[in-house]
């Protein structure tokens, strides 16, 4: 198996042209391809700056020529969830009729997507990125080769990293913000360079707030690391 990853940008694509005009991303969370149609069925959480930029967003890619098929799901704030149906885009074809498969989901920002495609050998790979290049602008980030012990752990352990992802989204907004920032500014190093009070003042709230907000977040995830690690054991 040959899994790379790809920063592609197709002109033929309704979420990229959607980022290209207005500042969101696209993250996918569920994606079919229909054979018999030639199009592919994506469930989406598209994060906006802000809900005029959702909103705005959301208009552009619904008027795409693109778009089969457009419901949102739900929408709270500058996020939402909704359920698409595009065409096949140029890319995908070729993709597809050079042995490629997708192999992880998808993301989408700033005129570009991120791909995670599979091929079963190395002839195939690069026979398929050589005509990719020929219509397309793409850039290969990462490309690696597994041999079947890698493949053998992988697969081993995918329930355990599954655990600590739906841990991640049990997460509130506020919560995982709230962490994201107390760890990159310091707060659980030693010494810290963050406190309750730094952090209580750059969200604007009060210290028993943000220390609740940490609290909620910890637990949250700990408990999942704690069931990621009996799966482990396993």
């Amino acid at each position: 198996m040959i899994d790379v990853t790809l920063d592609m940008e197709q002109y033929d694509c309704p979420f990229i042209h959607a980022t290209e005009e207005h500042d969101l991303a696209f993250s996918a969370v569920h994606w079919e391809f229909d054979t018999a149609s030639d199009t592919l069925e994506t469930r989406m959480v598209v994060e906006g700056d802000d809900r005029e930029a959702l909103g705005q967003g959301l208009s552009e890619l619904r008027e795409h020529e693109g778009l089969r098929e457009y419901r949102l799901l739900s929408k709270t704030g500058g996020v939402a969830h909704v359920r698409t149906v595009i065409d096949e885009t140029a890319a995908m074809s070729t993709i597809r009729d050079g042995g490629g498969y997708i192999t992880g989901p998808f993301y989408i920002a700033d005129g570009s997507e991120l791909w995670h495609v599979g091929f079963d050998d190395r002839g195939e790979a690069d026979g398929t990125l050589s005509r990719l290049d020929r219509d397309n602008e793409y850039q290969v980030l990462e490309r690696d080769e597994p041999d079947l012990p890698e493949l053998q752990g992988f697969i081993q352990n995918a329930g355990a990293a599954m655990t600590l992802i739906e841990g991640c989204k049990d997460l509130s907004a506020v919560e995982r913000e709230t962490l994201e920032t107390a760890a990159s500014e310091g707060y659980f190093e030693s010494p810290r360079s963050a406190t309750l009070g730094t952090l209580a003042e750059r969200f604007d709230v009060s210290k028993p707030a943000v220390s609740k907000n940490l609290r909620r977040g910890q637990r949250k995830m700990l408990e999942r690391v704690v069931d990621a690690m009996s799966e482990l054991e396993e």
